[in-house]
Order: structure tokens, then sequence, then C-alpha cells
């Protein structure tokens, strides 16, 4: 009977009872990053054994938009053409933001500076992008249009910090799901280079020595255990762990308000969890995208967010990421969005916001909904008052999105929590240098081990900062840091 292998238990080397196979790197998931890591370490010279769990590349990336963010050093070419000049340090200082109180200088540095060669390297990968410019507001385009507004560069508080730039950049793809694309661009690479694919392939646990550096996996193929000698490293690409709904509770119990998590059968935390079992320390696992797409239509932007209390406690014409994170910091799970008549326009059918009250009046609205007397009223007079003048002292609204809302009838938008559309993932896990290195909880690196992805907590660590693309340009730009690393190559371009 074979030994019982355990992901929070590595395998000990002195314990191997021998090598099925030896490569130089394995990589473990054939997401972005996984994809990633495998070309840059196979294009440095490196033999690479890749091991995926499902039947076929992808994992969540391929679920996504496809949207990478992108920019710096004067601009990429859809932003050039789209009339905006990004410098590098407005990118630094915005992505320093989106980071929060711990955002990681050194990531942000190297990919600011460096942003825009990732681009071109996209680009010679294979992904095709349009360089066409939707001014718009949307979640994503519909079209097969390259250039979005896909965070809160214009919102305050970023604004006033760092020029405003667009910088969300989806393949050319009609529709949703560009993320397919961009994968199957990504796989055929990897494949071109000869890198050993292993699909069907369960990874059960790391091997490593009683010092905890990392040797290899042992992996399930065919239902058979096999023992697998990495010279060079282990790279972690194996997710997030929204999947795990008892890591949920354990870490970030606050998702589970919302039955509505992105992502695929693989997001499990099973890197995490291999990580952690050699030393690895594990950060921001509280944190997580939670979004309220409540636009498009654009025209909603101009309306008033409240909670239960009838208050405000956002600009409303920030990224709707920053939006549900600060949804979910508020006390019950009423949330109303207030809009007039010239203002409403039906939400998307996908995100499940209703009439919760109307009225010729803003106390109609406001008994409607069974809220103290002159509360709700208050707050819309106040927003009123300094909206006709074209200002939002509170929240400091951008002009271009502030209307008096006082064109009955009045409508208030149940975006209840646990009801409305609240999509959500992870974004904490392993502690990671800008190289992929993992790290123990003295940041020392773990012999061996690299990580990347949503396995790593990197760029996007504060859900009240993350923009749309963060994910993915994390994952592919530092995926290509680890693989480099691991294969022994330069890590700085």
């Amino acid at each position: 009977m074979s030994q019982p292998y355990s992901l929070t238990q590595p395998c000990r080397l002195s314990a191997v009872p021998r090598w099925d196979h030896e490569t130089d790197v394995i990589v473990v998931g054939f997401g972005a990053a996984g994809a990633s890591a495998a070309i840059e370490a196979a294009e440095s010279g490196a033999a690479v054994t890749l091991f995926e769990l499902a039947s076929g590349h992808g994992g969540t990336s391929a679920l996504s938009g496809g949207e990478i963010y992108l920019g710096g050093s004067g601009g990429t070419p859809a932003q050039r053409q789209a009339g905006f000049h990004d410098d590098t340090e407005d990118l630094y200082r915005y992505l320093m933001l989106a980071g929060g109180p711990d955002a990681d200088e050194a990531k942000v540095r190297l990919y600011a500076d460096h942003s825009l060669a990732h681009h071109d390297w996209l680009v010679a990968q294979g992904v095709p992008y349009k360089n066409t410019f939707l001014p718009q507001r949307m979640l994503e385009p519909e079209t097969d249009d390259c250039l979005i507004w896909s965070g809160s560069e214009e919102a305050w508080p970023f604004a006033e910090q760092a020029k405003p730039c667009p910088r969300g950049h989806t393949p050319q793809w009609a529709g949703w799901g560009g993320g397919r694309l961009l994968m199957d661009v990504l796989a055929a690479r990897v494949n071109a280079l000869g890198v050993a694919v292993h699909l069907d392939s369960r990874v059960l646990a790391l091997i490593a020595d009683e010092a905890n550096a990392v040797h290899g996996v042992v992996v399930r193929i065919d239902g058979r255990e096999q023992f697998v000698r990495a010279r060079g490293g282990v790279i972690l690409c194996a997710g997030g762990f929204v999947m795990n709904r008892e890591m949920v509770k354990r870490h970030a119990p606050h998702l589970l308000r919302s039955d509505d998590p992105i992502g695929g059968p693989g997001d499990t935390g099973a890197g995490i969890q291999m990580g952690i079992s050699v030393g690895a320390a594990a950060i921001h696992m509280d944190q997580a995208f939670v979004s309220l797409p409540f636009y498009a239509p654009e025209s909603l932007i101009k309306g008033v967010l409240v909670n239960e209390r009838g208050q405000r406690f956002i600009n409303e014409d920030c990224y709707h990421g920053r939006i549900g994170h600060h949804i979910l910091q508020q006390m019950g799970d009423r949330i109303y969005l207030l809009a007039d008549s010239a203002t409403f326009q039906e939400p998307a059918e996908l995100v499940r916001i209703g009439i919760a009250a109307a009225g010729d009046s803003w106390d109609e609205v406001e008994s409607d909904l069974g809220l103290p007397e002159g509360t709700l009223s208050a707050t819309v007079e106040v927003y009123n008052r300094h909206a006709r003048k074209g200002e939002d002292p509170l929240f400091h609204k951008g002009a271009k999105w502030l209307t008096p809302l006082d064109q009955p009838p009045f409508v208030a938008l149940d975006c209840r929590v646990g009801y409305a559309f609240y999509p959500h993932f992870t974004l904490g896990g392993l502690d990671t240098l800008p190289t992929g290195q993992v790290l123990t909880a003295k940041r020392e690196p773990i012999r061996g081990l690299y990580a990347a992805g949503r396995t790593a907590c990197g760029l996007p660590r504060w859900g009240g900062g993350y923009s749309s693309g963060l994910s993915l340009a994390d994952a592919t730009f530092f995926g290509r840091q680890a693989g480099r690393h691991a294969a022994g190559g330069q890590t700085d371009r």
C-alpha cells in the first residue's frame, strides 16, 4: 500500500524511494502564470516539466476577459494611438496606491519600469491587440477593441497623485472572454518550446530535505505516484483558494456573504498549502477582489450608493471592485443605489439588481425602504446641494459624474449582499521576492521554491485598490521572473 502524501506535509528527501523523472524546472499549474514561467524557463535553456490538474490548459485565466494592466515608458501603442502619454512614474504611483498600505515597492518598481517591454513580450508570443480605445466605462469590451479604463485612475484619491491614463488592454477578441485566446496563445508557445506537459496530473506534495529546501514533487499520474526531481526549482502557479470554502472561512470569512466565487476547480489553495508545508509565509490572506458590477450603463455612476442607514460611503465613480470592497465594510447587508429618472437605466441582468423602492419624492423612497425619517432624504439633500455646484466635499466624486438627483420618479435599486451579484476571488498567497522566490516569515528565501499568480501575493494585494487586468499582469510578468530565475537566468528584464 502506497504512503499517503499530503499538501500540508512535505515528502522528505530521505524517504524518496526512486526518481521517476528529473528535469531542471517543474511548473505546477497551466494558467497564465504557469505558462509564462514555463516559456521563460525554456527560453533560458532549461528543461521544463509542467503538471496540470485539469485535462487542458487555461485555469482561471481562461475564464477571464484576458485583460492585462499595461503602460508606462510613454505608453503602449494603444495608449499613444488614443492620445495618451503614460509616464512610468504615474504608473508607479498608481500601483503603489492600488497595492494599499503594504504595497510591494520592489515589485511595483520592477513592473512599472518594464511594463511596456512586457507588452512587447506578449505581442511577440502572438497575443493580438487591435490598439483601439473605448472611452466608455464598462466591465470589458463586447467588441474586439483593446484599451479601456479598468480601474480608479480618474477617481479620488488616485487621480490626485497619479495622472490618469487608461491601462486595461484586452486581446483582439469579439465579445467577453478574451482570456481563452490569451491562454491558447501562451499554451501554443509552451508546446512549441518543447515543454513536457502532463495534464490530469495531481501534485500531491513537495519533496524537501530536513532544512526544507525543495528538490521536487510527488505527483499522481494515471493513478500512480511518481517522484520528480527539479534541479533548478519548483514553481507553484496553482491559483488561489476561493473554491476552498473551508480556507475562505478560515482566512476571509466575509467572502462567504456572497455565493459568487470566481475560479476554476483548481483554485483550492493547494499551492499555498504546499508552500506553507515547507515553512513559507502566506500574507494578506483576508484580501480579495470583490465587485458590484453595477455599470454599464455608465449613467448609473451618476447615482448615489447608500448603506442601510441611508448614508453614502464611497465616491461612486471609482472602480466597481473598490466599491465592492467598501460595501463589505458596511454594517448589514442592505445596500441601495439611488437614481432619478434622468440617470436610471436598467442594470445588466447578470448583476441581479432590481428596484427596491420608488416614489415621487425621496421621502417616499425613504419610507418604502423602512429607513428612519430624515436619514435618506438628508443624504440626498446634501448631495444635490453640492452637486449643483459641481462639488462633492464628502467623497470627491468627479465633476463629470456629478448631477443632482432631482428628476422624479426616484428609485432605490436593491444591491443587497447575498442577493445581488458579488463576484470575488482571493488575493492573498505566498510571500515572494520579485524573482518569485518564496519566503519564510523571516523573509528568507526557501531554496528551490518559487510561486507566481494567485498562489503568490503580488501586485494586487488589497481589495480597495484592485483594477481589472492587475491579476493577469502580475501572473504573466512575475511568472516570467520566476521561470527565468529558476532556470538560472537574469531577473531584471
